[in-house]
Order: structure tokens, then C-alpha cells, then sequence
């Protein structure tokens, strides 16, 4: 990959938060459309705004993760020409594909469950699911191991697949194989996560919302794999997962709000509602960001704010702790000007 200055990078990401926006004023529009008028943030049948939103973050966050993988997997292999990168290729598209026949499979799975499972109990379990695979995409954003340890994983694969068909201990079949596999789990892995957080979401909004915010993730995610692989730009990789990495913590703190309040309606937990403060918050708090004037949402939703900057912080010392510092050398009198 040719390295071109950062401004083309910074350029490059200015225009792709201007297609970001514009997808999402396209969606905004079409909700205004069906609802025969401006759509309005603060009307109730305008919330499947927010989970749009939600999940073309999410998507788009997946997406960004699978273009730095296959990034690290294509750096290099243009010299041995077509014998690697091909598989590679294909791989992907077979995980982008396995992707889709795991969605199906997730959807049946759930419908079934759905005609011996009263609606509020299963959107309750899937909402939890979304949680837990959310608090993991959380945990990995903040911890530098494993950006290291799943990246170099597949360097070092590759690193050997090549070195063993020079060496001649590798056959070409195997080489395509390897290639593939590699290029195979870098997508599917993001793909499988995605099709188990967006199940709450079809249950609670339906396929079309769902479908909606797919489209701007994947169509953001493309943009920037477009540049990475056929522009060859280099992009502020780091300034992107930082950006998409806050406005997942935002995600997680509603869908964590949203999962209490559906745990709640469900019987799971109580309901203890602070009296003085329901009459502060505004419906639409309620809507766009989950905040219910309840015990149980709003400690909810500090646990998982905690959880969220305990992992910050113990990834930053753990970082300290691996890479000190240099120690300053003293220099001498005499040295000294």
C-alpha cells in the first residue's frame, strides 16, 4: 500500500462523515415520508430513528474491524501476485456469505421460540444477548492485547503460509487454503457478532429497521474499504475506532437502559420509580437515550458507564505498565550548554 500525506487521509474522513450524514438525512427523510410529514425526534412512532442509528454504529464499528484485519492480512501479498490474494478474497466473500445464511438461521431459531415464549420474555433474553456482545466489542476496543494479539494472529499466519511455500514445506493448495481461511474468519467473525446483537432489534422494530441501519453500516464500512484496498489511501485508522468506540459507549448505555426497562415489563425486576424525578425527565429522554425516572434502569445503566471506563483505565495502566516510559538520562555539567 502507498502511503499518501495525512491530509488525503483526513480528506478522505471528512468525506466519509459526510456520506455518513447524508445516509442518515436520507433515513430521517423517509421516515418523514411515511409519516405523511417532517418527522419529529420527540414522537413515539419516530423511534425506530434511534435503533437505525444504534445499529449502523455498530455495524459500521464491525466493518472498520474486518478492514484493518484484512489490511494486515493484504499487507505484503501483492508481491506474491494472485496465489494469495485471491483466497484471501474469496475467503471473505464465503464469510460474508456465512454471515447471511447465520442470520437466517438466527431469525428461524428465534420465530420458533417465539410461538412457546410469551414476546416480552424473548425480547428480554435477546436484549441481554445484544448487552453481553456489546459489552465484549466494549472490552476489546479498550484493550491494546487484543488488537495486538487478533491482528498479529493473522500476520503471523500469513507470515508462515508464505514462508512455507518458499521453503517449499507448504503446498499451493494448502497456501490457497490457509489464505482463504484467514481471509474467512477476519469477516465472519465481525459478522456473527452483528447478527446476534441486531436479533433484539427485529424483535422490538421489525426487519425493516434492521435493514435500514445495515445498509448505512455496511455502506460506510465499504467507503472505507474501498479507500484501504482499491484507493490505497491511508486513513486515520486510530481517530476512527476512537470516534466509533464513544459512540458505542452512548449505544451501550441506551441499550442497557432499554434491556432494564424490558426486563422490567417482563416481571424479571422490579420497578421502584423515583417519584421527584419522573416529573424532570422528558419523554424524550426516554426515547433517544433510555432514561427511565426508575431505580433499577438508572443504576443499570451507571453499572455499565463504570464498567465501561473501569476497562479504560485498567487497559491504560495495563499499557503503562508494558511499555514504561525511557528513563531520562542526566546529562553532565560540562554537556551543557
Amino acid at each position: 500500500m502507498t502511503s499518501l500525506p495525512r491530509r488525503t487521509g483526513s480528506a478522505a474522513l471528512r468525506l466519509l462523515t459526510l456520506a455518513g450524514c447524508l445516509a442518515v438525512g436520507a433515513v430521517m427523510v423517509w421516515h418523514g415520508a411515511i409519516s405523511s410529514g417532517n418527522p419529529n425526534p420527540f414522537a413515539a412512532e419516530t423511534s425506530p430513528s434511534a435503533a437505525i442509528l444504534d445499529i449502523s454504529v455498530l455495524v459500521f464499528r464491525e466493518g472498520l474491524e474486518c478492514v484493518l484485519v484484512l489490511a494486515a492480512v493484504m499487507a505484503g501479498v501483492d508481491r506474491e501476485g494472485s496465489r494469495s490474494r485471491n483466497p484471501v478474497v474469496i475467503g471473505a466473500g464465503l464469510g460474508f456469505a456465512a454471515t447471511l445464511l447465520t442470520w437466517a438461521v438466527a431469525v428461524r431459531v428465534v420465530n420458533d421460540l417465539s410461538r412457546n415464549i410469551s414476546a416480552l420474555a424473548l425480547q428480554s433474553a435477546t436484549g441481554l444477548l445484544a448487552v453481553i456482545v456489546l459489552l465484549i466489542v466494549m472490552n476489546w476496543f479498550f484493550h491494546k492485547l487484543y488488537w495486538t494479539g487478533w491482528i498479529s494472529l493473522h500476520t503471523r499466519r500469513k507470515r508462515d503460509l508464505l514462508d512455507g511455500v518458499n521453503r517449499e514445506q507448504t503446498s499451493q493448495l494448502g497456501l490457497f487454503w490457509g489464505m482463504g481461511l484467514l481471509g474467512f474468519t477476519s469477516l465472519y467473525r465481525e459478522g456473527f457478532e452483528v447478527v446476534l446483537f441486531l436479533q433484539s432489534y427485529r424483535l422490538r422494530l421489525g426487519s425493516e429497521t434492521v435493514l435500514w441501519g445495515v445498509c448505512i453500516g455496511v455502506f460506510l464500512s465499504g467507503t472505507i474499504a474501498v479507500l484501504t484496498f482499491v484507493a490505497h489511501r491511508k486513513l486515520p485508522y486510530r481517530r476512527m475506532l476512537v470516534l466509533t468506540g464513544v459512540l458505542l459507549g452512548v449505544v451501550l448505555i441506551v441499550m442497557v437502559g432499554e434491556q432494564a426497562q424490558e426486563m422490567q415489563l417482563a416481571h424479571w425486576i422490579s420497578t421502584t420509580t423515583i417519584t421527584p424525578f419522573a416529573h424532570l425527565v422528558p419523554s424524550w429522554m426516554g426515547l433517544w437515550f433510555s432514561i427511565f425516572p426508575t431505580v433499577e434502569t438508572l443504576l443499570a445503566q451507571l453499572v455499565a458507564a463504570l464498567l465501561v471506563l473501569g476497562s479504560y483505565v485498567v487497559a491504560g495502566r495495563r499499557s503503562a505498565t508494558a511499555h514504561p516510559p525511557p528513563p531520562k538520562i542526566a546529562r553532565s555539567p560540562s554537556t551543557r550548554k
